[in-house]
């Protein structure tokens, strides 16, 4: 029994996951994320043009919830090939200075339109696409860290 206990926990290590590659900014990061200008107005457009949504991803550094979002489930094909498939994804830093264009076309700071969004929680994923008018706006929200299956 002690020698299954054993082999048990020398398996530990090849068990662990993957830790995310980190931005110089303390995000984590994937390839696939939109290269962006960080115009949330013209990449709104982009995405309708490919018949996709925007996706606007919250992050802070250090958040151990977005950690998880990007070594559980950005790590499960599946998901991946969704979110490359349907969204067109930006990035951006719920503490973040950097100027952004938001979707009516209003520059600000990335904090700026954290707050003006209500976005309190990260990572918080805010999916945005054309409504019944024809105009970009958010139409689904997910606050928080969900697991794989309902990130799906």
């Amino acid at each position: 029994m002690f020698r299954l206990f054993l082999a048990f926990f020398a398996l530990v290590p090849a068990l662990a996951l993957a830790e995310p590659r980190l931005g110089d900014d303390g995000l984590h990061k994937q390839d696939w994320f939109h290269q962006s200008f960080l115009e949330l107005n013209e990449d709104g457009a982009e995405a309708v043009a490919e018949g996709k949504f925007l996706l606007v991803l919250v992050e802070q550094a250090g958040c151990p919830y977005c950690r998880e979002l990007h070594a559980v489930n950005f790590e499960r094909p599946e998901i991946v090939e969704a979110m490359k498939t349907h969204n067109l994804t930006v990035q951006l830093d719920l503490w973040g200075s950097r100027e952004i264009t938001d979707i009516k076309g209003q520059p600000m700071e990335e904090r700026a339109w954290a707050q003006a969004n209500a976005v309190n929680f990260t990572p918080t994923t805010i999916i945005y696409g054309q409504n019944a008018q024809g105009e970009l706006g958010e139409l689904f929200r997910l606050p928080g860290y969900l697991k794989p299956f309902h990130y799906l």
